[in-house]
């Protein structure tokens, strides 16, 4: 193998770009060409595409974003779409494909597979929400941009004795709600991946209140519902001087933490050497703190992933 591409996709995550870094100059390293791809499966389909060198990747490690940029391109889904970007691919003598990305691009990287093109799919996204994996890249910034939110909410929500909403991203998973829920001391935290009694919550709070404590703060996961609908939801208990706080797209961005710098870095290599070995259809992932490779296919169609919910037992132990 001679040429490699890389393209990210999706929703940007706070180190990506270290990705990027790592497959450029490991790649340079070991003599082969590095070619980015500009936006994503629509860029490739578009033949956005240029050669990468040593000086193109220099002083992007602690970027948040992505200097090869992302778009949503629904038609990649479709065989006509993905057998351009095979096209695109030949002409430019691209032999492998690195994918940075959540869900959607790994199943775009699925689907080059099935085609028979080389391609490893790197987890890229604050989601976390990746199988495969413990941790994907973005993930632990995210948490610490959502975390410097919390406990500044929390000086608020105590000089006023009030009840705050606090909602989070994560899609369809309940990563990032817990992880900082936890980390940030919150009363409650509600996930997707857990059920939850509104009368409960209402309980929980009053009972607080009675003990004199100053404030409660629910961290809640988007994929349960807004904030604003939560908060009116729980208005038909009581009066709990309720505020919403929707952190939004403020938690994607930002320079990438050490951990998200150093994951993303060893994936990168990793996905540089198994293309080297001429290995495809692969997605690297972090098992047990070791850097594996699994069948891409296998894990999208037969695994899903799963949140740490004794996380969520132990902070109903320690938070009330």
């Amino acid at each position: 193998m001679k040429r490699i591409g890389i393209l990210t996709s999706g929703g940007d995550a706070p180190g990506m770009n270290a990705a990027i870094r790592a497959v450029v100059r490991k790649g340079i390293y070991e003599g082969l060409e590095v070619y980015g791809i500009n936006y994503g499966y629509a860029g490739l389909v578009a033949g956005d595409i240029r050669k990468l060198d040593v000086a193109d990747v220099g002083d992007i490690i602690q970027r948040g974003g992505t200097v090869l940029y992302s778009a949503r391109y629904p038609e990649f889904a479709t065989e006509e779409g993905q057998l351009k970007g095979i096209e695109q691919l030949k002409k430019f003598g691209i032999e492998g494909l690195v994918v940075v990305g959540g869900d959607g691009s790994y199943h775009g990287a699925m689907a080059l597979t099935k085609h028979g093109y080389p391609a490893i799919g790197i987890p890229g996204t604050i989601d976390n929400d990746i199988p495969g994996t413990d941790f994907t890249i973005g993930f632990d910034t995210a948490i610490n941009t959502v975390l410097e939110s919390v406990d500044r909410i929390r000086d608020t929500a105590t000089s006023h004795v009030r009840t705050f909403v606090i909602e989070v991203m994560g899609r369809d998973a309940g990563d990032i709600a817990l992880w900082s829920g936890v980390a940030g001391g919150a009363d409650e935290i509600i996930i997707p991946e857990h059920d939850f009694d509104m009368a409960e919550v209402a309980k929980s709070i009053q009972s607080g209140r009675e003990r004199g404590k100053k404030h409660c703060l629910i961290i809640l996961a988007e994929g349960v519902m807004g904030g604003n609908q939560f908060a009116e939801e729980l208005s038909a208990y009581g009066d709990f001087h309720t505020r919403v706080s929707i952190l939004g797209h403020v938690v994607r961005g930002g320079s990438p933490s050490a951990r998200d710098r150093v994951l993303a870095s060893k994936f990168g290599a990793y996905a540089v050497d198994l293309l080297m070995a001429g290995k495809g259809g692969l997605c690297v992932g972090m098992l047990e703190n070791k850097v594996v490779a699994a069948d891409i296919i296998d894990t999208l169609e037969n695994n899903k992933h799963k949140p740490d919910l004794s996380l969520f037992d132990l902070n109903k132990r320690i938070s009330f």
